[in-house]
């Protein structure tokens, strides 16, 4: 069977769930190429373990909210499309943060009104608009799990390095000793997330050029 049949009817190829992916992941990841989202840098990214649930929250969000706005496009009038796109993220915003409070109270109290931010989140409304609003289903969860992931990832790699700077260890080992290491608090602190993610965005940028920026 050719890998460019279609997934059921579905208009999702096997080709184009390798774009999807490779784009919300790499090639034009949200923070790196698009510098969305960069307000949560500030609050999560100072422990791993925050950056991998608000990364996760971010996989969810984007993923269920890509899929119902794509079902329910149809259906929505244009002139209160926006505000439909706002209800269905703040649903599963909601469902989110309760599911925390329930069973991750440590973690809720930590994240604190950060989670409700993702409503307001430009990666999470510019997929609804850019992508959801005008694809099926399939491929519009697709993009939603792929930007997701791809916000996620920077998530970890400076929470992973702002933790280490900052404090000497990662989910509570200690990698650098006291003994010889004098922690940079800095890096705990807003401006750290601005340094992390400024290095990390040109680090990217020099791998992978934007379009006309090639040498």
């Amino acid at each position: 069977m050719s890998n460019n049949m279609p997934a059921g009817g579905t208009g999702l190829t096997r080709k184009r769930f390798a774009e999807i992916m490779k784009d919300g992941i790499y090639k034009t990841n949200p923070v790196t190429h698009q510098v969305l989202g960069i307000c949560i840098f500030l609050a999560v990214t100072n422990r791993v373990d925050n950056s991998l649930v608000m990364g996760a929250a971010l996989i969810f969000v984007l993923t269920m909210s890509n899929l119902f706005i794509s079902v329910l496009r149809a259906h929505i009038p244009n002139r209160i499309r926006m505000i439909a796109e706002v209800a269905i993220i703040a649903t599963f915003v909601i469902l989110l943060d309760q599911l925390l409070k329930a069973f991750y109270w440590d973690m809720s109290q930590r994240l604190g009104p950060y989670v409700a931010l993702i409503i307001t989140n430009c990666i999470v409304m510019g997929r609804a608009e850019a992508f959801a609003t005008q694809n099926p289903p399939l491929p519009s969860m697709v993009d939603g799990i792929a930007n997701g992931i791809g916000y996620a990832l920077i998530l970890l790699i400076i929470g992973f390095f702002r933790e280490l700077i900052g404090s000497g260890s990662v989910l509570g080992f200690t990698i650098l000793s006291e003994a010889w290491y004098p922690r940079n608090v800095l890096f705990l602190l807003a401006p750290g997330a601005f340094i992390s993610a400024g290095f990390l965005i040109w680090v990217f940028n020099a791998i992978n050029p934007r379009d006309g920026e090639e040498d």
